[in-house]
């Protein structure tokens, strides 16, 4: 082998009877594979081992002498079998282009290295050129060109997707030492040093704008994903700020962020929270990167205008700022305070603070103060979406009132706190009524309470199941939802005790029951079970139907305001039947009976034709079983009317002036009936007010409703 000695001849036929046999790359492969494996098993592990449990400095460097020792030792033993596999390969003609290192810079062989020539040739050449002074003149463009697409290709590398870290300090770190030093070796050689720290300085000026152009740039492109990471964030942005005032793309950056907003939010495919959230984001990162508030009020102008078309944002921003669970607007309603502020006043700056005033970017709305853009909180801003208070309150007097006629009890601790948080944010003048409602809310309980246990009233003899009601203050609680349903006859004889009985507590007034509302308790007693239920009356009502005289009656017990308790000797109804004696339209009867069908209770046995069933399928069980749930009607809609219902309601006020003006003049243009109604308005006893927008909206939909004729600009009456 070529690790034993051998004479030179011996050698020469050895290597002539490999080259013979076409052994040569073979023999080669199989000796470097062995002293790379000799080397990885045993060379290695033995170097690492002295590194071991380094007791001082001293200690480390005698291990580290020894390791390069014993690692010298070791790997000069595998020199006589290398320079025999070297004789091997020149005795084959065996080329080693590809195993010769090669230089990085003029990728020639270490050993034919051209560089140090080359950068000789480069600096005699930049000497001369400089000398001449046409340097700059033949090379600039091709130097700047060359610099500026490797600064927006390590800007890119650098910068990709990530906002969590600060860059502009390293960027600038970079183009010092970097490229800078590298056109400092362009104009070393020359012989006015002046010139050369002229030349440099004034390619620096450029080429530090170029950065921060790029930088900007880059982080612009990044911005909607930059908005929806904060404050994560929040490094990204401040270097975006500093960059914007170093740069002239305020402008890109405006239109770019407006654009991209509305082509990332601004259609049916992103449901309203979302815009919500990502809406909320960027005000506090465009508060971050423009503290003026000039760039936010530009840039999210269109996402404010399509909020405001959106029929569910209202409530959607009321539901996020009350929920229970974590919510970036209920913390924002808790964390943020009260800024008194009268938006609609001059605002006077600080005079205190006259020498840190700076004036409003070119691009700011002069009808607006700098005060008066900085002031507002989030949940304002949300709020003046619609251009006014009212219909923010509006929809939070609805969903207060849904969330109290949907718990069972009497609790009203967690909404009191919310509504005293909103009174800082909008005047107790705006929820002067939600204060009202929930001050029925207690009252109710107090009244029951007090009906129940005064013997003078005696309901407890006089009524042969428990009731109880929500007694709401009519004036003060939003407009309820017209739904029809008729109660038996002995839940409206309970109804009449109740009321004498709170004629008699309050004197002069009395009560007007929504017998659609409500909760039921009701204890199902069928053959094999028992099922205990809390359920809308209308749920009620329909099984009680179907019970019959000769079986055991089903017991109810009503712990709210709606009651039903009646018989009936009937166990199957039709849909048409049914939905005639409960005065129940047939559509929404079907919906409330897949309820019952759904609990095993009801089958249809045919096309609208529903019978009891008593017993469970499989037969009778062997023990009675209970069963306690409550009904989760499958229809979650609000029993209030929607705030676009009451103002679709307020503007029927208008109606009959419309009729009258149109009748008296024939035909009249939107803006003339709009300042027609504005001085009826302001004269008599309406104290309904609407827009220009409103009052088209409402006119066109009396057109489809074929109430007007609109032709050529006006409106008219159609001829009878």
């Amino acid at each position: 082998g070529f690790g034993t000695e051998t004479t030179e001849e011996e050698g020469y036929e050895v290597f002539d009877l490999i080259k013979q046999e076409d052994l040569c790359t073979f023999i080669e492969e199989l000796s470097i594979n062995l002293i790379e494996n000799e080397t990885r098993e045993k060379i290695a592990p033995e170097f690492w081992k002295n590194f071991n449990n380094r007791d001082n400095e001293v200690d480390g460097f005698n291990k580290f002498k020894t390791a390069v020792r014993d690692l010298y030792n070791s790997v000069i033993l595998f020199l006589p079998a290398l320079r025999k596999l070297e004789r091997l390969r020149d005795h084959c003609g065996v080329r080693k282009d590809e195993d010769e290192v090669q230089c990085g810079g003029c990728s020639q062989e270490l050993e034919q290295c051209h560089c140090d020539e080359i950068m000789a040739t480069f600096n005699e050449t930049n000497r001369k050129l400089i000398e001449l002074d046409i340097l700059e003149k033949l090379a600039g463009d091709v130097i700047t060109a060359l610099i500026h697409v490797r600064i927006e290709n390590h800007v890119q590398e650098m910068c990709n997707a990530s906002f969590s870290c600060s860059y502009i300090s390293s960027l600038e770190n970079w183009l010092d030492t970097v490229v800078l030093g590298w056109l400092s070796r362009v104009y070393m050689y020359s012989p006015v040093q002046d010139i050369t720290h002229k030349a440099i300085n004034k390619f620096k000026q450029k080429l530090l704008h170029h950065l921060y152009e790029t930088y900007t740039c880059t982080r612009i492109d990044q911005m909607f994903n930059i908005i929806i990471e904060y404050p994560d964030s929040q490094p990204a942005v401040e270097d975006l700020r500093v960059c914007v005032q170093k740069t002239d793309l305020r402008g890109y950056l405006t239109r770019k962020l407006e654009q991209t907003l509305v082509t990332k939010l601004l259609h049916q495919g992103v449901n309203t929270p979302d815009v919500l959230t990502a809406y909320v984001a960027a005000v506090k990162t465009l508060r971050q990167l423009d503290p003026t508030g000039v760039l936010l009020d530009t840039v999210t102008q269109p996402v404010r205008k399509y909020l405001r078309n959106r029929h569910d944002t209202v409530r959607c921003v009321v539901t996020a700022l009350t929920d229970e669970g974590p919510s970036e607007l209920a913390d924002e309603l808790v964390r943020c305070q009260v800024q008194n502020v009268d938006e609609n006043s001059p605002l006077e700056d600080d005079i205190d603070n006259w020498e840190a005033w700076e004036p409003d970017p070119m691009d700011a709305d002069p009808s607006k103060t700098a005060k008066s853009r900085q002031s507002s909180d989030i949940i304002s801003m949300l709020a003046n979406v619609y251009g006014s208070k009212e219909t923010f309150v509006t929809e939070y007097r609805t969903l207060l009132a849904d969330r109290l006629l949907s718990s069972i009890s009497y609790n009203t601790e967690k909404e009191l706190r919310y509504l005293e948080l909103l009174k800082l944010r909008f005047g107790e003048g705006h929820l002067h009524y939600c204060e009202v409602m929930l001050k029925d809310i207690y009252d109710s309980k107090r009244i029951n309470g007090h009906l129940t246990s005064d013997l003078n009233f005696d309901l407890i003899r006089k009524q042969e199941f428990p009731t109880t009601a929500l007694i709401l203050s009519a004036q003060f609680w939003p407009a309820f939802k017209e739904e029809t349903l008729e109660l038996p006859q002995i839940v409206k004889d309970h109804f009449q005790i109740y009321t004498e009985a709170f004629e008699m507590l309050k004197g002069n007034r009395t009560l007007n029951w929504k017998p659609h509302l409500g909760f039921v308790t009701i204890d199902i007693e069928l053959k094999d079970r028992k099922i205990s239920l809390s359920v809308s009356p209308t749920h009620a009502t329909i099984i009680w139907h179907f019970q019959t005289w000769s079986k055991k009656a089903l017991p109810m017990r009503i712990v709210v305001y709606v009651l039903l308790v009646t018989c009936q000797e009937r166990l199957e109804w039709t849909i048409e039947d049914l939905s005639h004696q409960m005065q129940v339209p047939a559509t929404v009867l079907r919906r409330k009976i897949a309820f019952w069908q759904s609990q095993g209770l009801l089958r249809e046995v045919s096309m609208d034709m529903f019978v009891l069933v008593e017993d469970t399928p499989g037969g009778r069980c062997k023990d009675s079983m209970t069963v306690d749930m409550s009904c989760e009607d499958e229809e979650s809609d609000s029993p209030m009317a929607s705030a676009h219902d009451q103002r679709e309601e307020e503007l029927q006020v208008f109606w009959s002036y419309i009729v009258g003006m149109l009748t008296n003049l024939d035909s009249m243009p939107l803006d003339r009936i709009h300042q027609m109604l504005k001085m009826f308005a302001s004269q008599g006893p309406m104290s309904v007010e609407c827009n220009v927008q409103e009052l088209r909206h409402f006119l066109d939909r009396k057109v489809r409703e074929h109430k007007l004729l609109f032709s050529g600009g006006l409106y008219r009456l159609p001829k009878t």
